[in-house]
């Protein structure tokens, strides 16, 4: 153990390490240059946006620090009590946080804001890493399945009542997690062609979605008995439930859009499948960010000169549209670039994590994967147009410190876990 804390600097993964300070660096003068005006461009002016995320990357050394210098056994063997712990905190802030934008989910110390949710993602990973890594978990057994759902969607039961759900769907990322080590694409089919189900509803209504989905599971039926001339041997009981599920889940979600979401909340989904054009109301954030992108071109132009930048075109830039900043001043080059910085990240995180010789590590290095990947294609894909708007922020880049902090720790606990894998036997 000794050996272990004077080499400590020597076992970390210094191109991960790497990675994450351009990707911050690169983020924080994206957010210099959403949020700095004419009159007001001194760097170390912290009363700024700019200046105050410079105060939030000071503050992430600290956290490094004490994240790789706590042995790597504490987030193992703690896991259980930080969930815990995490749990307490989002229910916490349903009676003493402060609401913002709609939202209560921020605690407030004297100015200061905390999100808890940005935190317990970290905390939702060990903990999913915790339980699958002990040697009679059996992630086949349909028991050990539902106690993986319970501890992903616990959490995000506490953020939907904020309500934040957005960082709900980031829970779902960790499907990504229980496919490594085991869990069957069935339930990657089932999640897909719930969502397909879903919008279908809402595009074209429940009565026309009911009818043509039940005609086309039987058709399907009878075509599989048919080939097989198995049409006895079949579980008509379990048939017969996924019917009645099938049509209760369409009838929902057709009752649900008409008469339980708010109008703004249906402008939403509307924007997104086409049915209606609105760039001037609940789609003017997406389509400002979508022209500013546009407007950089190839090369962009140029730091600190994106005029639609500089003159507010695009509402709350510098937080979840703050790639629309890339997009104008670095261009479709400089945007490539942070796509490709964010891929290279990933792709080091999963080789790291499939050389871990702790299952707790592998897994908990997956967690990790899942959650940034979730989060950039998320963002980006909301940004560009592809996606409705979310509302979740880009790693690294978007200001914030409770979002900075919470990736942080999610990366940096897989870094000290991964310099202690050759302790690992």
């Amino acid at each position: 153990m000794r050996q272990l804390k004077n080499n400590i600097f020597e076992n970390l993964d210094w191109i991960t390490i790497l990675l994450y300070i351009l990707l911050v660096s690169f983020g924080w003068m994206n957010i210099y240059a959403a949020s700095s005006t004419d009159t007001d461009k001194e760097i170390l002016n912290f009363s700024t946006r700019y200046g105050k995320q410079m105060i939030f990357i000071c503050l992430t050394i600290p956290l490094i620090i004490f994240t790789l210098f706590l042995n790597s056994k504490f987030y193992e063997q703690f896991s259980s009590l930080l969930y815990i712990f995490s749990l307490v905190l989002l229910a916490g802030v349903l009676v003493f946080g402060k609401k913002i934008n709609g939202a209560t989910s921020w605690y407030n110390f004297g100015g200061i804001g905390l999100q808890p949710s940005e935190f317990s993602k970290a905390f939702t990973a060990l903990a999913l890493a915790k339980l699958m890594s002990d040697r009679q978990y059996n992630l086949k057994l349909i028991k050990n399945q539902i106690k993986a759902f319970i501890v992903i969607f616990l959490p995000a039961f506490f953020i939907a009542l904020q309500p934040d759900m957005g960082s709900v769907l980031i829970y779902f990322s960790f499907f990504f997690v229980l496919n490594r080590e085991g869990l069957t694409l069935k339930y990657f089919i089932l999640g897909v062609s719930t969502i397909v189900l879903f919008l279908l509803t809402i595009n074209y209504g429940t009565r026309i979605i009911l009818i043509s989905t039940i005609s086309i599971l039987t058709i399907v039926l009878f075509y599989i008995s048919y080939k097989n001339k198995q049409f006895i041997r079949f579980n008509w009981p379990v048939i017969v439930i996924g019917y009645i599920i099938t049509s209760l889940f369409i009838t929902a979600v057709g009752y649900t859009y008409t008469n339980i979401l708010e109008q703004h909340q249906k402008d939403r989904f509307d924007i997104l499948l086409g049915k209606i054009d609105d760039n001037s109301g609940i789609g003017y954030n997406s389509y400002q960010a979508e022209l500013t992108i546009k407007s950089g071109g190839f090369w962009g132009k140029g730091f600190l000169n994106g005029d639609r930048t500089q003159g507010n075109f695009v509402p709350e830039q510098d937080t979840d549209y703050i790639f629309s900043t890339v997009g104008e001043e670095w261009g479709f080059f400089g945007s490539s670039l942070v796509i490709l910085l964010f891929m290279i990240l990933l792709f080091r995180i999963i080789f790291l994590a499939e050389q871990q010789t702790n299952k707790f590590s592998r897994i908990y290095g997956y967690g990790v994967v899942s959650i940034l990947f979730f989060h950039v294609i998320v963002n980006v894909g909301m940004v560009i147009g592809l996606l409705p708007t979310i509302g979740i922020p880009l790693p690294f880049f978007s200001y914030g410190g409770s979002s900075l902090w919470g990736f942080t720790l999610l990366l940096f606990i897989f870094i000290r876990l991964d310099a202690h894998k050759k302790y690992d036997y």
